[in-house]
């Protein structure tokens, strides 16, 4: 594993919003950000995000699970455990997910794809949409 990956991890693993501060020693000023819900570029429009995404959250921990890189390139798989007010009734949130990276010839990321359930962090957690949710996924699945 790569120093700069080494270096991804060791941050996501203490990021909270008072160290939203070292985003800017593992990312590129033009970074491309993608999750299910949202597509950010650049290094100040991320630290915007993390502000506010932080800002709402009572807890939110990665528990990194396996990792993998071949040259400028890696995985992680992680467990991403939440607690937000309005999700669960304040109860945490647990959902598994992969990070795809890429890093530049500086050691920094360029771009970061996450991929996991955005409805079962989400949309199941909510008061009125979530029994809704689980309904048409419980039919899907027969």
């Amino acid at each position: 594993m790569s120093a700069a990956l080494d270096r991804f991890i060791s941050l996501y693993q203490g990021l909270d919003k008072r160290q939203l501060h070292r985003l800017r020693e593992v990312y590129a000023e033009d970074v491309l950000f993608v999750d299910p819900a949202h597509h950010i570029q650049g290094l100040a429009a991320l630290e915007h995000y993390f502000a506010e995404l932080y800002g709402g959250l009572e807890s939110c921990t990665f528990e990194i699970e396996r990792s993998q890189q071949q040259g400028d390139c890696a995985w992680l798989g992680w467990t991403m455990t939440l607690r937000h007010p309005r999700l669960a009734r304040g109860a945490p949130v647990s959902v598994r997910g992969a990070t795809a990276l890429e890093f530049n010839d500086a050691g920094q990321v360029r771009l970061h794809q996450d991929y996991f359930d955005l409805g079962a962090m989400l949309y199941e957690q909510l008061p009125l949409l979530g029994p809704l949710v689980r309904i048409i996924k419980g039919r899907l699945g027969k």
